[in-house]
């Protein structure tokens, strides 16, 4: 959260980029277009504006969080809110059943934001090329800024939707309409990749602003973008080889990064969540978001905005993003301090007798503990506005107190100023650690895993109730050299993921990445069911639920161009 984003906020208000009917046909409106922005302060403020773009998501077409793509469509939440048919089309994600999207919303209208952003990338490409060295000095790094912007909602849409047409600023109109979502999965990892490394080549380690990408940040990406890449897909996405070059790669990237010493983990995870040590040593590159800077609302994140507990008083909407029981099981721990793997979720755990990982007070609102570190406000059951159907959890890492000076209500929505972290190091420590494992490197994962654990265990200063004690018994221990094989190894990393991360939208996507998400979904969906009937019906299809739809709209747009993704 920052009143401003960049010192190069010249011609802000000038450029204003609206919607268009379709995403392929889209290019920035306004009183200026591109090619009457010719100055070095004109070109400035559409780079600025391309920075602005990765953040311009909104409730029912996010393209930052995750929580409808990747927290529910996983093991990890609810869909949440007034009953299954209030905001049906996360309900159908949450069913594996979107076969054939009802409504222009989530599936149709994420690929619309983010096309968004990618044209507001080219734009500014277009516009630096322009210019000479000498009239714009600054013009390699900052094309090297608008690649990495263009490959992160390029990577956004991969994870999401596999099968997506690549193009970049050379490309007319005209070519657009001739560019197919045909592509094979490498080439199109590599055409990704290819912006990344550009950035890696061209960045400095160190920007003069804090929001601007750095070579750091550029390595951490691609090191992220390899280590999918390793996991080999065949056409009905299974995975069917680790690229052991490919997690090589992701060693030596992340390796960078590390020894960089420019980022470590915060004492205390709670950091990573709160408005007031945002920006800190744990993050890596993050959406900037803004209140107080002279607008009606500020720039603020309202993809969470449904997200906040519904019957409390200082909320009063919506309900949705209810943790899960099997998450909530999953982090309970043995008298060693370490997950309960095999017997987790073999039944619903009593909290008032069993030990905890700290990171359950971080992530889920628990009837009498403290919601979002006030303890003078104590997360109710009464808060939860479907508790038949959802039951009675909810999340809070994304949500902020509306006592915050982040937050912001927007008629029934809240909003945050709270940047949005999209690379944190705790993730570039957790893609080392696992691309050691899968290169039989076990023993050199130990040790990062223990990092983030140990973190965890020291995370208890903002826990505790107004009385003093704590409201959960923590036992959290680090793993021991012991029996330490791959598999156990995997096993870890897998759940220490889930811990970390959990209800931040990741969950999914790991899944689909190891190869194991039908199993994984349809074993808690069985389990599941039975707690929460409304899961009935729900089950995961593999060779097609792994992504979503190419949105129907698109593929008509382009007459059949665009292929659509097996089993829709």
């Amino acid at each position: 959260m920052k009143a401003k984003i960049l010192v190069t906020t010249i011609l802000s208000g000038l450029i204003i980029l609206s919607s268009c009917k379709k995403a392929l046909d889209y290019t920035p409106k306004g009183v200026l277009s591109s090619s009457d922005l010719k100055s070095p302060a004109a070109v400035e403020g559409l780079v600025t504006a391309a920075y602005a773009a990765i953040g311009n998501g909104d409730m029912i077409g996010p393209i930052y969080s995750d929580w409808a793509y990747g927290s529910v469509r996983s093991d990890d939440a609810y869909k949440g809110g007034g009953g299954t048919g209030d905001v049906g089309e996360v309900d159908a994600l949450e069913h594996y059943n979107l076969v054939t999207p009802s409504m222009d919303s989530f599936v149709s209208r994420t690929w619309k934001n983010l096309f968004k952003s990618i044209s507001r990338a080219n734009v500014a490409l277009r516009a630096v090329n322009s210019l000479s060295d000498a009239d714009f000095p600054n013009k390699k790094i900052r094309l090297a800024e608008l690649k990495f912007l263009r490959a992160h909602s390029y990577f956004t849409m991969k994870l999401l939707y596999k099968n997506i047409p690549i193009f970049d600023e050379t490309a007319t109109a005209a070519d657009i309409l001739k560019v197919s979502n045909t592509l094979s999965n490498d080439d199109s990892w590599n055409k990704i990749a290819a912006d990344f490394q550009y950035a890696v080549d061209n960045l400095p380690t160190t920007q003069p602003d804090l929001a601007r990408a750095n070579k750091l940040n550029a390595q951490a990406y691609l090191a992220k973008l390899k280590l999918y890449q390793a996991y080999e897909q065949d056409n009905n996405h299974h995975v069917i080889n680790i690229n052991k070059t490919r997690l090589q790669e992701v060693v030596t990237l992340t390796q960078a990064v590390i020894a960089s010493g420019k980022y470590s983990l915060s004492p205390d995870i709670a950091d990573n969540f709160l408005p007031e040590t945002e920006n800190g040593p744990e993050s890596v590159f993050a959406i900037q978001f803004t209140i107080n800077d002279g607008t009606t609302a500020g720039r603020l994140n309202f993809e969470d905005g449904l997200n906040y507990p519904h019957g409390a008083p200082q909320y009063g909407c919506c309900g949705f993003h209810a943790a899960s029981q099997n998450l909530v099981n999953a982090y309970t721990t043995d008298a060693n301090g370490l997950p309960n793997f095999d017997t987790f979720n073999n039944s619903i755990a009593d909290l008032s007798k069993v030990t905890v990982d700290p990171r359950l007070d971080h992530t889920v609102g628990i009837d009498g503990h403290p919601y979002k570190y006030d303890n003078t406000k104590p997360f109710s059951n009464s808060w939860v506005r479907d508790p038949g159907v959802y039951g009675n959890f909810h999340t809070m890492r994304n949500q902020q107190l509306a006592t915050s000076s982040s937050y912001f209500k927007l008629g029934p929505f809240m909003g945050s100023a709270k940047n949005y972290d999209i690379l944190r190091y705790d993730d570039i420590l957790l893609m080392q650690a696992e691309a050691y494992i899968e290169l039989g490197q076990q023993a050199n994962a130990l040790p990062l895993i223990n990092q983030i654990r140990n973190r965890a265990a020291a995370s208890t200063g903002r826990l505790k109730k107004l009385d003093g004690t704590f409201p959960s018994s923590y036992n959290l221990k680090p793993y021991t050299p012991a029996n330490w094989t791959q598999d156990y190894a995997r096993k870890a990393l897998q759940w220490e993921r889930r811990l970390e991360f959990a209800t931040e939208g990741a969950r999914f996507f790991d899944l689909v990445r190891w190869g194991i998400a039908e199993k994984t979904l349809n074993d808690y969906i069985n389990v599941e069911k039975v707690r929460r009937p409304f899961l009935a019906t729900a089950k995961f299809t593999a060779g097609r639920d792994e992504y979503l739809p190419i949105p129907q709209s698109e593929i008509t747009f382009t007459n059949g161009l665009y292929k659509q993704n097996p089993g829709y």
